[in-house]
C-alpha cells in the first residue's frame, strides 16, 4: 500500500490546502496518484460543515468559511495538529463506518502512549476527554467521501487558544467542552505527530 507523508512546516492557508485535496482526488481517481497522509497548522479559522446552523456563531463578527466537509461549525489555528488526508476506500471495502472507527483509534492510541484515556462518541463525532465528569472534545474529526474517496481530515487539540471557541458553539454540542493536551497534562508533545503518522499507517494496514 503506498501512502504518501506530507508535513507541512510552516502554516497552510485553508483554501491551498482544499484546492491540493481535491486535486490529489481526481488524481487517485485516475489511478495516477497514491493515497496522501498531510500533517500541517492552520491561521486562525472558524470553518463550517455541510450540517452547521448559522445560531451556532456566537459572535457574527467573526467570519466563516464554508466548506462541504461533514460536520458543523469548529475553530483551526495555531498550537494544534491537523491531519489531512486522501484515502481511497475502494481498496478497504467501501466501508465508511469502519474507517472512522479507524480514525478514532489512530488518535486514541496515540494519546494512550502519552498516558491520556480518550474515547469515542457514537452521538457526538469526535475523541472526547473526561475531566472530572465534565467530558471535553480535544480531536474534531470531518470526512467527506466522493467517488469512494475520503478527504479532509481531523484535528487534534495540543496547545491552542481555547478562548476561540467563545465564538461559537463547537461542532454544535452545547452541554460539553473543548480541551486541549497541555490542559490535560503538560508534558512534552514534540513527537505526537510521528506517533500519529505511524498509528494511522498502521491501522490503515489491519
Amino acid at each position: 500500500m503506498n501512502i504518501e507523508i506530507k508535513k507541512s512546516q510552516k502554516p497552510v492557508k485553508y483554501d491551498e490546502a482544499i484546492e491540493i485535496m481535491e486535486k490529489r482526488l481526481s488524481e487517485i481517481n485516475q489511478k495516477k496518484s497514491n493515497d496522501l497522509i498531510w500533517t500541517l497548522e492552520h491561521r486562525d479559522l472558524y470553518t463550517a460543515g455541510t450540517s452547521y446552523n448559522e445560531n451556532e456563531i456566537i459572535d457574527k463578527s467573526i467570519k466563516i468559511i464554508k466548506t462541504n466537509r461533514g460536520g458543523k461549525i469548529t475553530y483551526h489555528g495555531p498550537g494544534q495538529l491537523i491531519c489531512y488526508f486522501v484515502i481511497d476506500l475502494k481498496k478497504r471495502n467501501k466501508d465508511i463506518r469502519k474507517f472512522i472507527s479507524l480514525i478514532e483509534k489512530t488518535i486514541i492510541d496515540t494519546l494512550k502512549s502519552y498516558n491520556i484515556d480518550t474515547f469515542p462518541d457514537k452521538k457526538n463525532i469526535g475523541i472526547w476527554f473526561n475531566d472530572n465528569s465534565q467530558i471535553k472534545k480535544v480531536a474534531a474529526i470531518g470526512v467527506r467521501v466522493s467517488k469512494w474517496i475520503a478527504y479532509h481530515g481531523f484535528s487534534l487539540n495540543i496547545n491552542n487558544d481555547l478562548t476561540k471557541y467563545k465564538a461559537i458553539v463547537p461542532c454544535g454540542i452545547k452541554d460539553k467542552g473543548v480541551t486541549n493536551l497541555t490542559e490535560i497534562i503538560k508534558q512534552d508533545y514534540k513527537d505526537l505527530e510521528n506517533k500519529l503518522i505511524d498509528n494511522f499507517i498502521l491501522n490503515l494496514q489491519n
